[in-house]
């Protein structure tokens, strides 16, 4: 049964360790989320782009996949289903599809606007029990088609967004979605210190989780991050066990080519990869 995001990330917050939002894919990306998150007895947010959502053929298929996989593979931590950097109308379609939890993107609007569609979605998901997220100021790199140079957001704005009654904020501190380039600045912590002093008790988000050194991911944890994104690095190790696979012409013998042994190498470097994840985040035994 999906849960809420709202009782995890206020549990991670208090107990200083973060929660990982692993994005989905397809089949064995979320079987392979799932069973790390239960082996390891770790909460779990299950991330959907808007792009993944289509490619999966629509919300109402990725919910009915997860729901049904929750039941069969007998899941019992806690696992939210949550929209990644929705658009409104993207919102308002994942509610009625069954999502626990979602994030309104509006951090490309005016921030008047911002709180206005923010506001309309916080009456939204407390009517039916779901969680979240806000975004100010843009997370750099590019996501779906969003290209944002990692900038940082303005603690005033955090506090004004906060204060609607959001789960969680995404504020931007120099994070960017991707792979770092060279001359990456790295985090700003005074954003993020500024931030936390305004908005409190508030779950804090880190967007961009793929290539952030691990002293600087423990850092942000310390000063209020309780939910960290992690994507590119799943798509990465994955990418690598498959080509390792075909390089060594495994799918040429006998029935290498059979997608179930096909995909296997990269289903098990995801999971190899979100529990990497989960331990530095210190989630493990958390659920």
């Amino acid at each position: 049964m999906l849960v809420s995001a709202k009782e995890m990330l206020e549990k991670a917050k208090a107990g200083k360790y973060a929660v990982g939002q692993f994005n989905i894919n397809n089949l064995e990306w979320t079987k392979a989320v799932l069973a790390t998150a239960q082996e390891l007895n770790s909460p779990v947010i299950l991330g959907v782009s808007e792009g993944a959502g289509k490619y999966m053929t629509g919300f109402k298929t990725v919910a009915g996949m997860v729901n049904g996989m929750m039941e069969e593979m007998k899941i019992t931590v806690p696992v939210a289903l949550h929209l990644d950097h929705g658009t409104y109308e993207g919102c308002l379609k994942c509610v009625e599809a069954g999502f626990s939890s979602i994030m309104f993107d509006g951090s490309h609007y005016p921030i008047e606007e911002n709180i206005e569609k923010t506001r309309e979605l916080v009456k939204i998901c407390a009517d039916r029990g779901m969680s979240l997220e806000a975004e100010v100021g843009s997370i750099g790199g590019e996501e779906d088609g969003v290209i944002g140079a990692g900038e940082c957001a303005d603690p005033n704005e955090c506090k004004m967004i906060a204060d609607l009654g959001v789960t969680m904020l995404a504020a931007g501190i120099g994070n960017i979605h991707g792979k770092y380039p060279e001359n990456w600045k790295g985090l700003s912590f005074e954003t993020l210190a500024a931030v936390q002093e305004k908005t409190g008790e508030m779950p804090l988000v880190l967007h961009g989780g793929t290539g952030i050194p691990e002293d600087m991911i423990k850092k942000a944890i310390s000063l209020g991050v309780a939910k960290i994104n992690v994507n590119t690095e799943c798509q990465l190790s994955f990418a690598a066990a498959t080509r390792e696979y075909i390089e060594a012409g495994k799918d040429l013998q006998g029935k290498g080519f059979d997608p179930r042994k096909l995909l296997a190498p990269g289903t098990e470097a995801i999971k190899a990869t979100v529990k990497e994840k989960m331990e530095l985040f210190g989630s493990v035994n958390k659920a």
